[in-house]
């Protein structure tokens, strides 16, 4: 096997300095320790003992790592960790505490982040206890930070195996029991534990090796919390698709809000592609209807596309869509920048409020056809 590791790691090194700038020294370091983990794998794996192509076996083991590794080098850490966070959370989804469904957006993003802060913790644990690295070790080089962020990835998607010969991802496993020791309405706040605090998990993770890693992953480019419409504007979604019995839509726009791929989408909800875009067009049509409605004012605040930004519409744009109007259409437009409401406007026109309602959907709906043309 030492033959193995030499062949192994002389492989790792030469591609890890042709496809990077780090150093000659990290170089070596992170080729050693992959090198050190594949050969391990392959001692102790009994189908790739009894295969007979060991040496083929370790090299693809160690081209998945390499290809790993350069990805998170290649994305920064910054990316790279918006990348590590969105797979990990996309697993986890449906395994954290299903019973606060009812709760706010940012309620439940902020439980998944807490979940993963004290994963990646996990991780790092198993990192340097596998590796055999020093306690006072620490990711220093963007080499080293790409390195623990395919660990982690690695670590996370590995099969347990259980009871009646079945199997299971870690993360999974964990999220599971995370889930089952959070009190109904325990919500952790994220920005707490990440900073540190006076628990004894907090204090664990400021150490100083672990205070390294939370700056690397996550303290180099704060991620701006959503402004106050914003996270109005996503409850209020959440609870019109809750009221008319569309939770799948209501995940679908969670998982879009995460900024999942649509193929992790599909392997949450247990979907086709088929099946994920008819889901999506049901989404779109309850958007639509939501935007329309009693909240207008509010979502088209949000889309900067008030009526003191014409509907969000260019000027040939607005043009356009005035001349599509009615003349009685024209009126109640005018009548709506000059800033009256729904009673008034029925007694300037002559109407019910209902007709009002629907005529005003009428001429929004128009809007937005024009400015997702």
């Amino acid at each position: 096997m030492e033959q193995i590791y030499t062949t192994i790691f002389e492989l790792l090194w030469e591609q890890l300095q042709n496809s990077t700038q780090a150093g000659e020294r990290n170089c070596r370091q992170v080729a050693h320790r992959v090198a050190e983990e594949v050969t391990r794998i392959c001692i102790e794996s009994q189908r790739i003992q009894a295969s007979g192509e060991i040496e083929e076996w370790a090299k693809k083991l160690a081209q998945l790592r390499l290809k790993q590794c350069l990805h998170y080098y290649q994305q920064g850490s910054v990316r790279g960790r918006c990348d590590l966070h969105s797979t990990l959370a996309a697993i986890v989804y449906g395994y954290i505490n299903p019973s606060y469904r009812s709760a706010s957006y940012r309620a439940r993003t902020t439980l998944i982040e807490d979940f993963l802060q004290s994963f990646y913790l996990e991780s790092f644990k198993a990192f340097s206890r596998e590796t055999e690295l020093p306690i006072t070790y620490h990711p220093k080089t963007r080499l080293d930070i790409a390195e623990f962020m395919a660990f982690t990835e690695r670590y996370a998607k590995r099969r347990i195996r259980l009871r009646g010969n079945r199997s299971q991802q870690l993360i999974i496993l964990r999220a599971q029991t995370f889930s089952q020791q959070q009190p109904p309405e325990d919500l952790v706040d994220i920005q707490s534990a990440s900073a540190g605090g006076n628990s004894d998990s907090d204090s664990e993770w400021s150490s100083p090796a672990l205070s390294q890693v939370r700056k690397a992953m996550s303290n180099q480019e704060q991620i701006p919390e959503a402004d106050e419409i914003t996270e109005k504007v996503v409850q209020m979604l959440l609870e019109y698709l809750q009221e008319r019995k569309q939770q799948e839509c209501a995940d679908y726009f969670v998982f879009r809000l995460l900024d999942l791929a649509t193929s992790q989408i599909e392997w949450i909800l247990e979907i086709t592609p088929r099946e994920r875009d008819y889901l999506q067009q049901r989404f779109k049509y309850h958007l639509e209807r939501f935007a329309l409605g009693p909240h207008w004012e509010l979502v088209h605040e949000w889309l900067e596309a008030g009526l003191e930004q014409n509907l969000g519409l260019m000027p040939q744009e607005w043009k356009t869509f005035t001349q599509q109007l009615s003349e009685e259409e024209q009126k109640h437009l005018s009548l709506r920048q000059n800033n009256l409401n729904d009673e008034a406007i029925a007694d300037q026109l002559g109407c019910t409020l209902t007709q009002v309602q629907k005529r005003w959907i009428k001429i929004l709906a128009q809007a937005w056809t024009i400015r997702n043309a």
